[in-house]
């Protein structure tokens, strides 16, 4: 748009009488302090440049837009202030390219733009000025001259009427807490669908006899950067986070944009996607990039409340919230001193309820277990997976990682403890009082960067005869503890076939004891460890299918050579590189279904292409993944056999999801390239990189009508 013609109108524009004639009758008038000519010169200067060949030389509308100074629009914008002129303008403008532009420039665009509707500001506009708010268009329109222009629509012949389109708010009723434990067929109201973490739908139109047939429905793009969001949906509308914290609302069948919502960030603040959004009431939670959790009105998009997590700019929140009970949980991730947290808060109010650290603290339980390290030299334990819960039992679980700080842990001191709590622990909380009430350490004193901080899946497995409640999880290891879901207790582990450095595991406690040839250092020299920290079962989470007891899940083979450095990734002394296992056959991703009644891998299957992506799978016989290859594809989960693929722009993340809208089922991906998986492994398949644009989408799936 920054063409010649608009440049050689800029000195006209830029003049007085031009300026005058540009802005409307109160700037003819002289009725602009002069305080605003420069504000107004620099608007002139931006429409120019990036408005006039849609709107017109001086707002009165083109070919491609129509005017921005005439009574229809002045109608719409009738009572509304210069700040929702501002946000919208600055959300939507350009074109497919909101937010393009400085701030400094959209505020001038909207003193202008006011300007030439004789609205005229006390002062200079900017994005924390309170003239914002104050200057406002008015609701009363007697004696607002219409200034024409072209672009309007002409009333000589009735235009036809468009299409009826459904109101997906109109029956909106309150997401309840039974809900979120069975929720309707039709939706997918939380991370991984239910409080479970199951990934399981009870869909079934789409089939292993017919998902051949599966073609895009719709699809919309989402801002350009890194996402690794799970979408929601309910009845009808689907939720997704987009890069740069703003939050759009689709209609679920056709892509048509409901609402939108965006995060004004401070500025600097480092920008990251996440996994999942919650549900609860009437409202949309949501853990923005500045540390803090908003309530958003789930039929509008509107704010509803804002609470500061943390002020600390060391924290992240890549996870994502757990609505349980009335409570929105959020785990947050660090490398500082003292650890990380998890924190609740009132669902309806905002108002925090519980902090709880999750590096134990001396003196409290598990606080002995750090090798006399005082508690301001404690690290790790980040949660950077949205929680599960359970109503039978009222609790919510959710997993810790290891620490980066594993020198000092290393050795046991004599008389010391170190196991270092609550590393790669699953933690059971109350949600009201944030009461630990149980926890499990399913690797203690973990020197290699292996974390357990992924989904906690809830099901039932028989235990001694009797049906028992159990929580499944595993680490990078790719070894999956099964804990008796009430009290913690140890069940089981199974065993994905990926590791190489546990030489045993206790049967009554879960202890895993390493071989002491594989514990590195820089006392040492390079040490060979599978998997690698980057690879084994990371980040994409799994699908329980309880009817088969068939628990699915994807991870990369490829091991590590731990190696002397000073001072190295881990303060060990070491740095890890990749290293193919021993006659690897260039497959490095690996899908497998395993039976976790009889702890036996039924199938695997293999391929070159790391998956990255999570795993659906649904009462059809199917289930979905994707990979670096950025191909998403359709299993048969009976034996691993590839039913349907299809190619996507941009790297598929999150996890797939499927609903169904007026009795027709889909499945949603989405795209961006948001979790480290996604960045794939260079070194070991270069032929893989990651696309030079990394764009993101929302993809969505059904079979033709």
């Amino acid at each position: 748009m920054k063409t010649g013609r608009w440049r050689r109108r800029l000195p006209l524009l830029l003049s007085v009488a031009g300026l005058a004639a540009f802005g409307g009758a109160a700037l003819a008038q002289g009725q602009v302090p002069e305080a605003l000519r420069a504000q107004m010169t620099h608007g002139a200067q931006v429409y120019a440049e990036n408005c006039a060949s849609c709107h017109g030389d001086d707002l009165t509308g083109g070919q491609f837009a129509a005017s921005l100074a005439d009574t229809p629009f002045r109608t719409q914008w009738a009572g509304k202030s210069a700040q929702e002129l501002y946000q919208y303008i600055r959300n939507n403008m350009p074109p497919g390219n909101g937010r393009s532009l400085p701030d400094e420039d959209y505020a001038a665009l909207a003193n202008l733009i006011l300007a030439r509707n004789n609205v005229i500001a006390a002062g200079p506009l900017d994005a924390d000025s309170p003239l914002m708010s104050e200057t406002v268009f008015p609701a009363d329109l007697a004696g607002q001259p219409d200034v024409g222009g072209v672009g309007g629509l002409s009333d000589r012949f009735p235009a036809p009427a468009g299409p009826a389109l459904p109101d997906r708010f109109a029956n909106y009723t309150p997401v309840t807490e039974a809900m979120l434990q069975h929720p309707a067929p039709e939706n997918w109201l939380s991370w991984r669908r239910s409080h479970q973490g199951l990934g399981y739908s009870p869909l079934a139109q789409i089939d292993k006899a017919n998902v051949g047939d599966l073609t895009i429905a719709w699809a919309q793009a989402l801002p350009a950067g890194a996402n690794m969001n799970e979408p929601l949906v309910r009845d009808g509308v689907l939720y997704v986070f987009g890069y740069g914290d703003e939050v759009l609302a689709f209609d679920a069948a056709d892509g048509r944009l409901l609402w939108r919502y965006t995060r004004e960030l401070p500025e600097g603040t480092p920008l990251s996607s996440k996994k999942t959004m919650g549900l609860y009431a009437d409202k949309l939670f949501v853990a923005t990039s500045d540390l803090h959790m908003i309530a958003l009105d789930a039929r509008t998009g509107k704010l509803v409340w804002d609470t500061q997590i943390t002020e600390d700019p060391e924290f992240r929140n890549p996870g994502g919230p757990l609505v349980a009970d009335g409570v929105v949980m959020q785990g947050l991730t660090t490398q500082k001193a003292g650890g990380s947290i998890i924190a609740g808060f009132d669902a309806a109010t905002g108002k925090r309820l519980w902090t709880f650290n999750t590096v134990a603290q001396p003196g409290t339980p598990g606080g002995d277990t750090w090798n006399g390290l005082p508690a301001d030299k404690r690290h790790g334990g980040s949660s950077w997976t949205s929680g599960t819960y359970d109503a039978e039992t009222g609790l919510a679980l959710w997993g810790v990682a290891q620490t980066y700080d594993t020198g000092p842990l290393r050795d046991r001191k004599p008389g010391m403890n170190n196991d270092g709590l609550f590393t790669n622990s699953t933690l059971a909380f109350e949600p009201h009082s944030g009461k630990l009430v149980w926890y499990f350490q399913h690797m203690k004193n973990d020197q290699y960067d292996l974390d357990w901080t992924f989904d906690r899946v809830i099901g039932t497995l028989d235990v001694d005869g009797k049906p028992t409640r159990v929580v499944m999880t595993s680490g990078k290891e790719g070894l999956f503890d099964a804990l008796e879901l009430k009290t913690g207790k140890y069940i089981k582990t199974v065993d994905m076939g990926l590791q190489d450095f546990i030489a045993s595991i206790d049967p009554k406690t879960g202890d895993k004891h390493v071989k002491p040839e594989k514990i590195p250092g820089r006392d040492k020299g390079a040490v060979y460890v599978c998997p690698h920290s980057g690879g084994g079962r990371n980040w994409t989470p799994t699908s329980f299918v309880q009817e088969t007891g068939l628990l699915y899940v994807n991870a990369r083979d490829i091991c590590m050579d731990m190696v002397p450095a000073d001072p190295g990734f881990l303060t060990t002394g070491v740095n890890t590189e990749y290293l193919a296992p021993p006659d690897s056959d260039g497959k490095y991703g690996v899908l497998q279904a395993i039976d976790m009644q009889k702890g036996a891998i039924k199938w695997e299957v293999r391929q070159r292409a790391p998956f990255d992506m999570g795993i659906l799978t649904t009462a059809g016989g199917l289930l979905f993944t994707g990979d670096m290859a950025r191909q998403v594809k359709a299993y048969d989960q009976a034996d691993g056999k590839v039913l349907w693929q299809t190619g996507v722009a941009g790297v598929p993340n999150g996890s797939p999801i499927t609903y169904s809208v007026d009795g027709k089922q889909y499945v949603a991906i989405v795209t961006g390239a948001g979790n480290p998986l996604s960045f794939g492994m260079p070194q070991v398949t270069p032929e893989l990189a990651l696309p030079p644009v990394n764009s993101s989408a929302v993809y969505v799936f059904a079979l033709p009508d």
